[in-house]
């Protein structure tokens, strides 16, 4: 059940780009999709991207009632995950970092998004939207997580946190090839 959630928020989040995706099976069975090419993958063109306005869900519009409430009761949160970057992603070189949520279904005008990196609440702890740059970054690693909630503060979806890894090379530490701090690297 894991892994089908997991790949059906994958599938989401490269839908939300008009783009071309890529997909293909390893020797294990497992599914992967990517906008990478690679050897025998199925090319598949996405269009009709879905859009959000993240200002829409941080100013309440004046329809807000108990209309709304009843349709986030009829029609509750799915999954929220954070799709950008990716859990133990290693990003050498960075100097920012776009964070990006994806929810199914996407948020409703009167739910809002936050974001938290490092415990820290993004954009001084006001909602973010779907997406947040962080602009500079520091080095090292660095946690994720993000909430979805309602009028009232009522958390509806929180995603899992992810850690991801900011490399960018020093004095002491010229060049480490993208890996995680403490991986070995791999002989030449």
């Amino acid at each position: 059940m894991r892994r089908l959630l997991f790949t059906l928020m994958s599938l989401a989040c490269t839908a939300a780009f008009a783009t071309t995706i890529y997909k293909w099976v390893d020797e294990n069975g497992v599914i992967h999709y990517s906008d990478q090419p690679h050897e025998n993958a199925q090319k598949l063109q996405i269009t009709g991207a879905q859009t959000f306005s993240s200002s829409a869900a941080s100013v309440p519009g004046p329809n807000l009632g108990s209309a709304d409430d009843s349709n986030a009761q009829a029609n509750p949160y799915r999954g929220c995950v954070i799709a950008s970057p990716q859990n133990q992603q290693s990003l050498p070189n960075a100097q920012s970092v776009f964070i990006r949520v994806q929810s199914d279904p996407q948020p409703r005008p009167s739910d809002r998004v936050f974001i938290t990196m490092d415990g820290q609440g993004l954009n001084s702890g006001a909602a973010t939207g779907l997406s947040f740059n962080v602009t500079p970054i520091e080095r090292g690693a660095h946690s994720v997580q993000a909430q979805i909630r309602g009028p009232g503060d009522a958390v509806l979806c929180q995603t899992p946190t992810i850690t991801f890894y900011v490399q960018q090379p020093n004095l002491f530490s010229p060049a480490n090839n993208g890996q995680p701090p403490g991986a070995n690297p791999r002989p030449h």
